[in-house]
């Protein structure tokens, strides 16, 4: 079979142009004391000296250039060169603002296809992770579960976890919020409790790839979706299920460790998975420009 690219290669190139553009989008500037005084209104304590955008540009450029917080402030301060309007922050307020920012992804409201995956971020710093869970010898990992819509290509959910969990026990924890059509999955995932929850959300027959030598057990959630497999062979399973659209999950973590890099460079566990959780909502939002 011959491959067809259907990629717009011209509308793809111009969007590229455009997240270029969208790196050092300066928009937080039109806003700034409009945003400030919003923020501020009803604060108790030390009043806010910088928008929430403005927080969310440094943000993306820390994730994005992975610099330490000093010099960011450092980076910030030569933008103000070049921009008057621009007000820096210290490393210290960059660093409070941005480890407690957070970044919505919108959920869709209309049945989606997605594709459900999980792949490890390396963890480069000795810090409490490592005394937590591994002793002061080793260097952990972090787990990070992910659900794409298959048609966007954009993570839609995700969760973070320590490399014990298993991938089937955090399905519900990414879908249970979803409208779904079908979810594409592989082995990992098939469990008798995430066919049960998959089918109380409208899905009895999920493509998730079938164990070898399955066996179908009388009352079995799973039951129906065994003997299919077994029916057609995974051959002409995967077409039905046009199961080759798992893919995206695998192409979203390949894009995030390759603009983002493959390492986390926080040393708590909350900030590791804070991280992670930026990199993803920042994935997202790029993919919308």
């Amino acid at each position: 079979m011959v491959y067809e690219d259907k990629r717009n290669w011209p509308e793809y190139n111009e969007q590229l142009v455009r997240r270029g553009w969208f790196y050092l989008s300066t928009s937080f500037l039109e806003h700034w004391d409009k945003e400030l005084e919003d923020m501020n209104k009803g604060k108790n304590g030390r009043p806010f000296k910088y928008p929430e955008t403005f927080i969310q540009f440094s943000g993306l450029m820390y994730t994005f250039l992975r610099l330490p917080y000093r010099q960011l402030e450092g980076y910030l301060q030569a933008l103000s060169g070049f921009i008057p309007e621009l007000r820096s922050a210290d490393y210290t307020t960059l660093w409070q603002r941005i480890t407690k920012m957070e970044l919505n992804v919108p959920i869709p409201e209309n049945d989606i296809v997605v594709a459900v995956d999980s792949t490890g971020m390396k963890v480069t710093n000795r810090g409490d992770w490592m005394r937590e869970k591994h002793g002061v010898e080793r260097r952990g990992w972090i787990k990070v579960h992910i659900a794409v819509d298959v048609e966007t290509r954009k993570p839609i959910t995700f969760e973070i976890t320590d490399e014990r969990t298993a991938d089937h026990e955090m399905a519900k924890p990414l879908l249970e919020k979803l409208n779904l059509e079908d979810s594409l999955m592989d082995g990992a995932y098939d469990k008798e409790e995430v066919f049960k929850f998959l089918k109380e959300k409208g899905v009895s027959l999920p493509g998730i790839k079938i164990r070898k030598n399955a066996v179908v057990k009388a009352g079995s959630e799973r039951a129906e979706s065994v003997l299919q497999s077994q029916k057609y062979g995974y051959n002409s399973w995967r077409i039905v299920h046009q199961y080759g659209r798992r893919w995206a999950a695998e192409s979203v973590f390949s894009a995030i460790k390759r603009i983002f890099g493959e390492t986390v460079r926080a040393t708590s566990t909350e900030q590791m998975f804070n991280e992670v959780r930026r990199m993803l909502a920042f994935y997202s939002i790029i993919l919308s420009v």
